[in-house]
């Protein structure tokens, strides 16, 4: 007999006898009469045993979490509770049996303000609160719309190796020793990104796969060491085509998760425009407020510091919230440590309220008032802050300051779904780290002039990302199919032949034997449960996630391990 889920019993069940298994989620004892919260995961049903009931002294003796079956009468309840899916029923129990007993725990389910390390550490328990096993829900349900789509345009879902060769992806690997082969490794992979385009060449020509990624970086609340793609490639589609197939997706994973109906088509900006408008790749618009250049404006001022920044390259920029009588001097202070974390050495104000006030209130003349008034559309209340410098730095810091403010005032919906292709992305950026231009996206990326990678400032690629919120939610490119092209981007690059040989000699040598034009992206599966969700941890959407130092605290993983395993891979640890 198959278990009934305790949320499929209803008023329609009335007087028949069910049998059901679960957890001890409360237990009250009101007037004589024991109730119980009995809870599976679908949900919570009350049971109600009477004092002449011969399992009475049992029921009254139960604590939360006890594992116990239940057999017992549909009835109705005198008062409906609204709030329960199965508020108008309850179980008269007729017999309980504890199958299981649970010791004191750490922390109350019901109610917890423990700390995530402690939750972490019993994350066994943690998943039986409501809140985690819907985000886990939303998740499946995010895969099974995922599968149902791309199965529906006739795509193939084929698995890509986990244990693969190391290659430059940008993130450092994985490596796992071979026991068999001394003195070799192989790499977790970052992304399928080599195996999909292979099968491109192999005539697949419509891929995907949910796939696990693994990347050996600094962690923090949207990041994980290990994490899942919805992964796809195709041959022979342009952007558009790809864009249009992943904005159906979307359309159909919200729909089937949240019933919410998506606008299409997305709206698209450049790379360019992003980083001009809200200082970022992945903005926020959610809420308006984008950066204004008031370089211009103050190109002739007599203020001497603005003066030496624009004559020496720099810029001026501004945004603007509608909120001066709320930031006294003390709260932009604030505001200036914060700015500070990116790069930014001040943070000037002004307030608008017919006049200007503020901290270079003495440099506005008439006409640099009138510019800005203009310029920045200003209004009664407005608070103008201003950052000045390198262009980089600027947008990065009003960019993140943006964000900040419209979350310090309450101005984000949190019920509000903001959806923006970001496209034209630069095919190189520099490295500070590695003091040379690497990959913005990945070596395999497609120029949009190929005959223009030489000046890696300006160069573009046919790379793309969708934006959600905030997040970057997915991304993808087109990719080099001509070997004569790949070649000439490895030489950008800095490969040798002989690097670019030993590293990924297998793709190159495919390239040769007729490879189709092809392309693809991938939607961080967890970002975007997170999104739907609406937390703003990523560990909250996963069953087993690790720490922001890549542990697990429920496991102790990593761990030492013996002298015999280091023998056997060929490994001595050093002092």
């Amino acid at each position: 007999m198959m278990k009934i889920d305790n949320t499929s019993i209803s008023k329609k069940n009335v007087g028949e006898v069910v049998t059901l298994y679960g957890w001890v989620n409360k237990k009250r004892d009101l007037g004589g009469l024991v109730f119980i919260d009995l809870r599976d995961r679908s949900g919570l049903i009350q049971l109600v045993v009477n004092p002449e009931s011969d399992v009475y002294e049992l029921a009254s003796s139960l604590k939360n979490e006890y594992v116990i079956k239940a057999i017992g009468e549909v009835v109705l309840r005198k008062e409906a509770n609204t709030h329960l899916k199965t508020g108008e029923i309850e179980i008269n129990v007729q017999s309980i049996e504890v199958l299981n007993k649970s010791i004191e725990l750490p922390f109350d389910l019901n109610n917890t303000t423990a700390l995530e390390d402690t939750r972490l550490k019993y994350r066994y328990l943690d998943l039986r609160r409501e809140e985690l096993k819907n985000n886990l829900m939303t998740k499946h349900k995010v895969m099974q719309s995922a599968r149902s789509y791309l199965n529906s345009l006739d795509f193939m879902e084929i698995e890509t190796p986990i244990l693969c060769k190391s290659t430059p992806e940008g993130a450092r690997d994985y490596l796992v020793p071979s026991r068999v082969n001394k003195g070799c490794f192989y790499a977790l992979p970052q992304s399928p990104q080599l195996f999909k385009q292979i099968l491109m060449m192999s005539g697949m020509e419509k891929y995907y796969q949910i796939a696990r990624c693994f990347r050996d970086e600094d962690l923090r609340a949207d990041r994980q060491p290990e994490f899942t793609q919805i992964d796809m490639e195709t041959s022979f589609l342009s952007q558009d085509e790809i864009m249009n197939i992943t904005e159906g997706l979307l359309y159909n994973i919200f729909k089937d998760v949240k019933g919410v109906e998506i606008k299409l088509p997305i709206d698209r900006m450049t790379y360019d425009e992003a980083i001009d408008l809200y200082g970022s790749d992945k903005p926020d618009l959610r809420f308006e407020n984008p950066i204004y250049d008031i370089s211009d404006i103050f190109r002739e001022s007599e203020f001497s510091l603005f003066k030496s920044i624009i004559e020496n390259g720099g810029i001026i920029n501004a945004i603007v919230f509608n909120a001066a009588l709320k930031y006294s001097r003390k709260d932009i202070d604030k505001l200036t440590e914060y700015v500070k974390t990116y790069g930014a050495k001040a943070l000037a104000f002004l307030k608008y309220n017919g006049e200007f006030t503020g901290s270079i209130a003495k440099f506005v003349t008439s006409e640099i008032g009138y510019g800005l008034v203009k310029t920045l559309d200003l209004k009664e209340n407005d608070l103008v802050l201003i950052i000045a410098g390198e262009k980089k730095m600027v947008k990065t810091s009003l960019g993140a300051l943006r964000c900040k403010m419209a979350r310090d005032l309450g101005l984000i919906d949190k019920n509000k779904y903001a959806l923006t292709w970001v496209t034209d992305f630069p095919m190189f950026e520099y490295s500070e780290e590695e003091e040379r231009y690497i990959s913005c996206h990945h070596p395999f990326t497609l120029p949009q002039n190929i005959d223009n990678l030489s000046d890696k400032e300006d160069a573009k690629a046919y790379a793309y990302d969708i934006v959600i919120n905030g997040y970057e939610a997915g991304g993808g490119s087109l990719r080099i199919y001509n070997p004569d092209d790949q070649e000439k981007v490895l030489n950008e690059l800095g490969f040798t032949k002989e690097e670019a040989e030993a590293k990924f000699g297998f793709l190159l040598k495919a390239l040769n034997y007729g490879c189709p034009p092809h392309g693809g992206l991938a939607l961080g599966l967890e970002r975007l449960t997170m999104i739907l969700c609406g937390t703003e941890n990523i560990r909250d959407v996963i069953a087993f996630p690790k720490t922001t130092s890549a542990s697990c605290l429920m496991t102790d993983a990593p761990s030492e391990v013996t002298e015999k395993q280091l023998e056997d891979l060929h490994i001595k640890l050093s002092e």
